[in-house]
């Protein structure tokens, strides 16, 4: 049986592991993502599996089938968080996984397929701005550029990989083949408020929504704040707030799409200093590649406008992109059954959010479980889920495994 109690107690105990006092932030190849990797490499093994830390950085533990080298189910989620995070997202779907495995160790029983619990590094792209960099890596589609990207202090991912104890040369060894892994299933909260309005501690996910990211470079003149005139100044933090103000006007032009400017930086930073440069992040997101494209191109036009019109320079780059990851029918099948013989309505919901399937999609069918959370919260302290739904989400991901069924 799975233990929720033990599920709960775990998160907690991840989230002490924080580089923030009285709430949790713990980046990508930390001191902290050290500490919470040896939690989750203890619990693996206590739950039967060989566990390692790969070349990347993912924590991956494997449970041998009946007969050793059989290709894998793959399980897990993230263990990085965003700063001023809540403990369950990403790291409820890591642990869930591995309380299953326990609970089939515990019967001695093993499948006619290996069972691989990942928790993946550096999903949400807090210190380098990058995402997916782990599961990106096992899906075999990582730009070694990449690699060259740079932190606030301006340390690489390499040289970080280096500090951490890892071999940056050794990165392209992580990439499974496609016959490796039989599929990619990950449970996860629902970070949004659907299941709790129905009443519902898990549904199943149809499809994660594509995303765009990019970053806009507004470049004016610096000067004195004292001397040069209103009428005479190339402002660029005021250009830039009104093109924020564009980048939510046009994601307001269609209900399925949404927009963020969730960084933005001035330089010099002086208060007694105009603006002279600023660089600020758009993330824009749909459940439709064709309208995110036409999303992209409607803000690129809008700020390039107000540049012009404020006589200032913008320049957009494309960070990342990501289209539409849709979960395999056959693996939703097998979730809906499981779902049902736990007493349960299915409830089938799109993700708004990303996830590390939209990376493994490229190597293997993916399939999604989301758990209830309170009022929809999360990428927040007050980020909440009950030990009930933890049971009914565990509960659920175990009779998936023990029912699985290799596509025909």
């Amino acid at each position: 049986m799975v233990s929720a109690a033990r599920i709960m107690q775990r998160c907690d105990a991840l989230a002490r592991h924080s580089e923030q006092p009285g709430g949790l932030t713990r980046v990508f190849l930390s001191p902290q993502n050290r500490a919470a990797n040896e939690l989750v490499l203890g619990w693996m093994r206590e739950a039967g599996m060989r566990a390692q830390v790969d070349a990347i950085g993912n924590v991956v533990g494997r449970y041998e089938a009946e007969r050793a080298g059989a290709p894998c189910l793959m399980l897990g989620s993230h263990l990085d968080t965003v700063r001023d995070a809540g403990r369950y997202d990403g790291m409820l779907g890591v642990i869930s996984a591995i309380e299953c495995v326990a609970a089939l160790h515990a019967k001695r029983r093993q499948m006619s397929f290996a069972l691989e619990v990942v928790g993946f590094g550096d999903e949400e792209g807090v210190r380098f701005g990058t995402t997916m960099l782990g599961s990106r890596a096992i899906a075999g589609v990582l730009d070694p550029a990449s690699l060259e990207a740079r932190d606030a202090n301006g340390v690489t991912v390499k040289d970080a990989l280096r500090q951490f104890g890892l071999d940056p040369l050794r990165v392209p060894e992580v990439a499974r083949r496609k016959g490796d892994v039989i599929a990619y299933a990950e449970l996860h909260i629902e970070q949004g408020p659907v299941l709790e309005a129905e009443g519902l501690p898990v549904g199943v996910v149809t499809a994660i929504n594509g995303f765009s990211r990019m970053r806009a470079t507004v470049s004016g003149m610096a000067g004195h704040a004292g001397t040069v005139p209103m009428h005479l100044r190339r402002d660029a933090l005021a250009a830039a707030a009104e093109c924020v103000l564009a980048v939510e006007r046009l994601a307001k032009s269609d209900a399925e799409l949404v927009g963020t400017v969730g960084r933005i930086e001035a330089k010099p930073g002086a208060i007694n200093v105009i603006p002279g440069e600023v660089r600020f992040t758009i993330d824009i997101r749909a459940p439709r590649d064709e309208l995110r494209a036409r999303a992209v191109h409607d803000v690129s036009e809008a700020l390039e406008a107000i540049a012009a019109k404020r006589g200032v320079a913008c320049k957009v780059e494309m960070l990342q992109e990501l289209g539409v990851a849709k979960c395999a029918p056959w693996l939703m099948q097998q979730l809906e059954r499981a779902i049902a013989a736990e007493g349960v309505r299915v409830r089938r919901l799109p993700s708004g959010a990303g996830h590390d399937g939209m990376a493994m999609k490229t190597l293997t069918d993916i399939a999604m479980l989301f758990v209830r959370c309170k009022d929809g919260i999360s990428h927040n302290p007050a980020e909440s889920i009950t030990e009930a739904d933890a049971t009914v989400g565990a509960r659920t991901l175990l009779r998936f495994i023990e029912d699985f069924e290799l596509p025909a």
